[in-house]
């Protein structure tokens, strides 16, 4: 078999450069982003000067993500407010560029209600500016933290439901650090079950059509010096019937109140395969994923894609033949249906892990009592 083994001593950042940083040079504050649409062939960064080239970068996938969206979506607020622009007009085009992830709206608001509250005591725009960004940066912190613990969680998990280690893990689109204030979210774990010696392979979907498990999430492993095996989403089939996999854990971008989870499409196949074959099927996200005001999996509104993502492929030095900029391959005038995001009812799920803990059986009742908590240690 064609795979990458563990390297040992190897456990460097997936990327050379921050994902995303606020930086004040003489020309004024930005948002600086590591373009995603690029790698692994090249790490490049983005310049964002306003909030519109940072929601051009949110709909293009440049940065992406749903923890990082967040953490996106709250600079975003904060560049249009030191910059003179209109908040809230940059608030509402925010909020709009991907309508699934729901920490991109919690992130935007929480910057855009910080900037409100101290205009309101205030009067002064200038600071609240600041404190938009005091709102912004502080949600990357405790992005950051969350990171940590959700991995901590993820891993007790892992060894209360397959003790004595040698997990073989298949995850399914990019959940590591490019889409994290931290190490991200289900791929933390994975990352932290490397680290203990107890992570024996991780299977790595390519994610169709646009690739984030072959081009970021083996790009993130291959630099953490883990063991990792890449295969085409429609191979996940085969591997379940082979018992090459120990559990599954991907991340989500919306969480409802019932525990349907909303996630990268080709979630929801490989719940169905994890429980004909009995294999634990793990969600790891924030509890800022979990979404109250969604009652449940049918009031998720699914983002749908161009079709070119399906009709053609694109890949940096490409020769660009297509209308959407890529390659075609499918006949021109070929209809694509394209939907962003899969859900997964809350009955094929095994456990829901948050930074608070883990939810497990998943129930309306259990997701509201972690949310509780979580309010509960926000306020400190």
């Amino acid at each position: 078999m064609a795979d990458q083994y563990a390297q040992p001593g190897e456990d460097k950042r997936p990327t050379g450069m921050p994902v995303i940083r606020w930086e004040e040079p003489p020309e004024g504050p930005v948002v600086v982003l590591l373009d995603q649409t690029r790698l692994p062939a090249e790490e490049v960064e983005l310049v964002c000067t306003d909030a519109s080239a940072l929601v051009e970068a949110i709909r293009t996938l440049a940065v992406r993500g749903a923890p990082l969206l967040g953490i996106a979506g709250a600079y975003g607020v904060a560049l249009a407010a030191v910059r003179g622009f209109d908040v809230d007009e940059a608030a509402v085009a925010l909020e709009g560029a991907r309508p699934t992830a729901v920490n991109l709206s919690v992130g935007v608001r929480r910057a855009a209600s910080a900037y409100r509250s101290a205009l309101t005591r205030s009067g002064d725009t200038g600071a609240a500016a600041v404190a938009a960004l005091v709102a912004a940066r502080a949600l990357h912190r405790e992005d950051a933290e969350g990171s940590a613990r959700m991995a901590g969680h993820g891993l007790a998990l892992l060894d209360e439901l397959l003790p004595g280690g040698g997990h073989r893990i298949l995850t399914h689109c990019n959940t590591g650090s490019l889409v994290s204030g931290g190490e991200g979210t289900a791929f933390a774990v994975a990352l932290q079950a490397h680290r203990a010696g107890r992570l024996r392979r991780l299977w790595v979907d390519e994610t169709r059509p646009l690739l984030q498990g072959a081009r970021l999430t083996a790009y993130e492993a291959a630099r953490s010096g883990m063991a990792y095996t890449l295969l085409t989403d429609n191979a996940a089939g085969s591997l379940f019937a082979a018992g090459e996999v120990d559990a599954v854990l991907i991340g989500a971008d919306r969480i409802a109140a019932d525990g349907s989870v909303a996630n990268k499409v080709g979630s929801y196949p490989l719940a169905v395969l994890a429980r004909y074959h009995h294999v634990p099927f793990i969600v790891v996200a924030p509890s800022t994923t979990v979404d109250p005001e969604t009652p449940d999996g049918t009031a998720i509104e699914i983002e749908q894609r161009p079709g070119y993502e399906v009709t053609e492929v694109a890949a940096p030095q490409m020769p660009v033949t297509g209308a959407g900029g890529g390659m075609p391959v499918a006949p021109l005038g070929t209809q694509a249906y394209n939907p962003a995001f899969d859900v997964t009812p809350p009955e094929l799920v095994t456990a829901i892990v948050t930074e608070e803990g883990a939810v497990s059986p998943v129930t309306a009742d259990a997701l509201a009592g972690l949310c509780a908590r979580s309010r509960q240690v926000a306020r400190g």
